[in-house]
């Protein structure tokens, strides 16, 4: 038996021995007794299930919370897999300076993009100096003002200091751009999924 295993059975036996004195103490009749030592009894287990287990509990809840929720999507192996909307696009949930944000990935689109009410919700300020950058759109040609995002986290990727615009003419639509994707080491459609690798 190795030193670790030791240690361990002390503990075990030192909680039996605990929990077995303090319902002594109570002097309940054997039902009593009986009833709350299966309790104690389910609570260890369930602790110890949890804490041999966790990793393989964590796996299980973040694959839950993608089936609830696919645009936050999954990680695997350090990649970020994002399922393909109904809509036929890659939606992905991401923070922008701490705020909530959902984004349309947009390998057309050349600098990622924020609508004006997520600019205000994050606090961000606008470039002042020099002219405004003008935008292609679907909707035609928009001048569009610039401003740096200081942290954008998308699942297990964050960027620092990242170039994007704003206009009045994008609505609610938030957009990450080839200037986000090109800081990746790789990423592509595998089937009808989006992998982003950091």
């Amino acid at each position: 038996m190795r030193g670790d295993d030791t240690l361990d059975m002390t503990y075990l036996a030192g909680c039996l021995i605990l929990v077995g004195s303090s319902l002594l103490a109570r002097r309940l009749n054997f039902r009593q007794t009986a009833r709350m030592a299966l309790a104690w009894v389910a609570i260890f287990a369930v602790g110890f299930g949890f804490f041999a287990f966790r990793d393989d509990f964590m796996i299980m809840v973040r694959q839950v919370r993608a089936r609830i929720d696919p645009e936050t999507g999954t990680v695997r192996g350090g990649a970020l897999a994002i399922p393909m909307a109904d809509d036929g696009h890659f939606w992905v949930r991401a923070r922008v300076d701490g705020t909530d944000v959902r984004f349309l990935i947009d390998s057309g689109a050349t600098t990622t993009a924020l609508s004006p009410e997520i600019v205000r919700a994050a606090g961000i300020a606008l470039d002042e100096g020099g002219f405004g950058q003008a935008i292609g759109t679907a909707n035609g040609v928009v001048v569009a003002r610039r401003l740096r995002i200081g942290t954008l986290r998308v699942g297990p990727i964050e960027r620092r200091d990242l170039a994007a615009v704003t206009a009045p003419q994008f609505g609610d639509m938030n957009v990450l751009g080839m200037n986000f994707l090109s800081t990746l080491s790789s990423w592509g459609v595998e089937g009808r999924t989006l992998m982003l690798r950091p």
